[in-house]
């Protein structure tokens, strides 16, 4: 019997795209999307983003084509939608509703009979979604600017969900959604009966995945299986192709060896031969023809050693393709350094400007999760810890030096080359010895030298990273509000390689799961979602300090 055949959903022919600056992303890139829930993977910059919108008809390829069904709902990376837009108009149920209730009215016209269809129970249905997402009894004619961003994201996908398209496709769905949100997103995903095309950097969700399919250099490699699978089968990949650069290595080493060994054997003889003509009065002619006929037969051996030198050679670029550039972020924080039990941040009967109470008592290197739904008060406690936002009444008193790393990366001048920047937070420190750390931080001479607003996403947060870590006095207590927000995964593991070898205190606010168990929380505070009427939600600290 014949093995059956996955069905493909969305194909891509040759597909290159090349921004108006004529910068190119994508090259000839062709692939085929089958059935099932595929993750879309690869470095910031890879062009995922601008794959899916090619996908998805919002842009249009510079050459190539895509095949894609008729019916195609898309949920981009940055929605932006009027905030006077009622909640029946994402949902894409405006229209139908008016008809209803025009014939329920007794005006309907046959128009309308048209319009309706088989949606006679559409607000049942629509309740029943919006139900599954955590909505109850949500006005549809209610604007969404007086719903948070979260919520309008999965209002998006509920529309999605009542459409019901051939293909669904995912740019980056769970970025700034809290935990409650992502878990019904994640949720709703599992329920979608048809294909799925998401980029994502969230591992959770990756998990979902029935395949993989990495974007690098312009070319698809599918993986299947969710993402453990995936960084399995790269991880046997990459040992795979360590183990062909060292056997390459080594065959070159081997060629070159013999290439000298034959010099030196040519050469001997031909001076052996010298020696004998001169001892031996030896005819010129006789002696002229056997030093040509000798001369060619070493030239046959030199090329033929010489060819094998550069066959091991292009064997052993090959091979070195073949391995990963997966660097790890290798830097000394001693400096960052604090010990057990000093104190670190304390609060003094503290309320937030959001009418939050918060008993915080931070000591020694301890590493804290800033946890809750979106606006209970984790960026405020940040922004009081820093002084940036007043409370409402009490003190918060810090002593040691603090560090904030924000989600827009305000760290570095962005008009001034990286290397100026960082040497303004770290004075004394001369530029070779900044290069020497930032090195360890993946950023090489060409990075350092450009202006940061001109770095890629993956490096302006590596620079940014670093400026704050090298800064004097160093930082002993590092505090980051939600930090893998829109980082690939390898700058996620270029973050988690540093926040292993800080050796300070750490408060993070973060949605992101996974992370947070890397980096080997000793606690988490959790900001309460709905505080008890006319009294102040208090922080639940779940881990307290550790003596």
């Amino acid at each position: 019997m014949p093995p059956t055949l996955t069905p493909s959903v969305v194909v891509c022919h040759d597909l290159t795209y090349s921004f108006p600056t004529g910068e190119s992303v994508l090259d000839g890139l062709t692939a085929t999307f089958t059935e099932g829930f595929t993750g879309l993977v690869g470095r910031n910059g890879a062009g995922k983003s601008t794959l899916i919108k090619l996908l998805a008809g919002e842009l249009t390829p510079t050459s190539g084509s895509v095949d894609r069904p008729d019916r195609l709902g898309y949920l981009p990376q940055d929605l932006v939608l009027a905030g006077d837009r009622t909640v029946a108009s994402v949902l894409g149920i405006e229209t139908v509703l008016r008809a209803l209730a025009r014939v329920d009215a007794g005006d309907g016209r046959l128009e309308d009979f048209e319009i309706i269809g088989d949606d006679w129970d559409l607000e049942d249905r629509v309740g029943a979604e919006l139900a599954r997402f955590g909505f109850t009894e949500l006005d549809l004619d209610r604007p969404i600017g007086t719903l948070s961003g979260g919520q309008v994201v999965l209002l998006a996908l509920a529309g999605q969900f009542l459409a019901r398209p051939d293909v669904l496709l995912l740019d980056e769905p769970t970025n700034n959604l809290d935990t409650g949100a992502r878990e019904r997103l994640y949720g709703a995903v599992r329920r979608w009966p048809g294909p799925v095309i998401a980029v994502s950097h969230d591992r959770e969700l990756l998990e979902l995945c029935d395949q993989i399919a990495e974007l690098r250099d312009s070319a698809i490699t599918f993986y299947g299986g969710n993402f453990s699978a995936y960084t399995a089968a790269v991880a046997t990949e990459q040992e795979a192709a360590a183990r062909a650069v060292r056997a390459a290595e080594a065959d070159l080493k081997r060629q070159k060896r013999e290439l000298i060994d034959a010099q030196t054997k040519m050469d001997r003889h031909n001076r052996y031969g010298k020696q004998f003509a001169e001892k031996s009065n030896m005819p010129a002619i006789l002696a002229g023809a056997m030093k040509r006929k000798a001369e060619v037969s070493q030239g046959k051996l030199r090329g033929g050693h010489e060819a094998d030198v550069e066959e091991a050679r292009k064997k052993l670029q090959e091979a070195e393709e073949r391995v990963r550039d997966d660097d790890r972020v290798r830097v000394d924080l001693s400096a960052t350094a604090v010990p057990g039990g000093r104190e670190i941040v304390i609060t003094d009967d503290l309320v937030l400007r959001n009418g939050v109470g918060v008993d915080l008592h931070l000591r020694g290197p301890e590493r804290l999760a800033l946890t809750g739904g979106n606006g209970t008060g984790k960026t405020t406690l940040i922004d009081t810890i820093v002084g940036t936002a007043p409370p409402r009444s009490g003190r918060v008193t810090s002593y040691v030096p603090v560090r904030l790393l924000p989600q827009r990366l305000q760290v570095l001048d962005p008009d001034l080359p990286v290397l100026t920047s960082v040497s303004r937070l770290a004075p004394s420190a001369d530029d070779n010895t900044l290069r020497a750390r930032l090195a360890r931080f993946l950023l090489g001479a060409d990075v350092i030298s450009r202006p940061a607003r001109t770095l890629s996403g993956g490096e302006l947060f590596r620079a940014s990273l670093a400026g704050l870590l090298l800064a004097e006095p160093a930082p002993q207590l590092l505090i980051l509000d939600e930090p893998t927000n829109n980082l690939d995964l390898d700058t996620v593991a270029a973050l988690t390689s540093a926040l292993q070898q800080y050796r300070g205190a750490l408060l993070v606010a973060s949605h992101d799961r996974p992370f947070l168990d890397e980096i080997g929380l000793t606690g988490e505070i959790t900001f309460a979602a709905e505080p008890a009427p006319g009294r102040f939600a208090r922080v639940e600290t779940l881990v307290s300090s550790t003596e």
